[in-house]
């Protein structure tokens, strides 16, 4: 039995989990991949807490993850699954392409970022780089060293060379900083969000100020706005209420 950054199991073959809310997409990609001897499908799931749990009672060697899903989003499940498994390895397979998608995504903990029109022939390459220890963003393998200075310049490139700290910029949201930013997103004051969490308002005015810092933008709108336009936030999978 051979072993890869993540335990490689099942006679040495890559075990993977399919994570994504369309079923038809779910099916092709995992018949896809189950013509590769190497790859085996563990599973999938529909929704960002299913996959959380199933990830932790299957622990794939690869989790291929969308951003937009029921629950919890591709980058909170991306974000829980590092700190809890450092040996998984996760690919974001999204339609949301852009290049501060990208950053958040590895920073949340994505091995690889690659859009949804990727060829089977591709992903499959990226799946077996990502098992061996290897990172790829925008079809770049990279190792450890070289992401950090991807990373690095990105940041800068976003947000200039001098008033840069790469330690509070593009950092993962906090399940609490999403869920206030949920809240945002449908129109809810400080105050309305205060109630409904049962904090103070100072507290969500606190974490407004670390979500605008981290999602790089100046005001709740744009965070707002930043938000439904990765697919971090679905406005039909709840009804918060409120005034907008």
């Amino acid at each position: 039995m051979t072993q890869n950054r993540a335990g490689g199991r099942a006679e040495g073959k890559v075990t993977i989990l399919i994570v994504d809310d369309h079923p038809l997409f779910r099916d092709g990609l995992q018949k896809a991949l189950e013509l590769e001897d190497d790859l085996l499908v563990l599973g999938q799931s529909d929704d960002g807490e299913k996959a959380l749990q199933m990830a932790r009672d299957l622990r794939p060697d690869v989790v291929l993850l969308d951003v937009s899903l029921p629950s919890m989003n591709g980058m909170q499940v991306a974000r829980l699954l590092k700190s809890e498994q450092t040996n998984v390895n996760i690919v974001m397979l999204t339609g949301y392409h852009d290049s501060e998608q990208v950053l958040h995504a590895v920073r949340a903990g994505a091995a690889a970022y690659c859009a949804k029109d990727i060829t089977p022939d591709k992903l499959v390459a990226v799946i077996r780089d990502v098992a061996a220890g290897m990172f790829v963003i925008e079809e770049v393998r990279m190792d450890a060293r070289a992401l950090e200075s991807w990373i690095q310049s990105n940041i800068e490139a976003m947000t200039g060379p001098y008033m840069v700290d790469p330690n509070e910029h593009f950092v993962p949201l906090s399940p609490r900083e999403m869920e206030i930013l949920q809240f945002v997103t449908h129109g809810l004051s400080n105050k309305e969000i205060a109630t409904k969490l049962g904090i103070s308002q100072q507290t969500v005015k606190n974490h407004m100020t670390s979500i605008l810092k981290k999602l790089n933008v100046e005001d709740r709108t744009q965070a707002a706005v930043t938000a439904l336009r990765h697919g971090w936030v679905r406005i039909q999978d709840n009804d918060f209420g409120g005034s907008s």
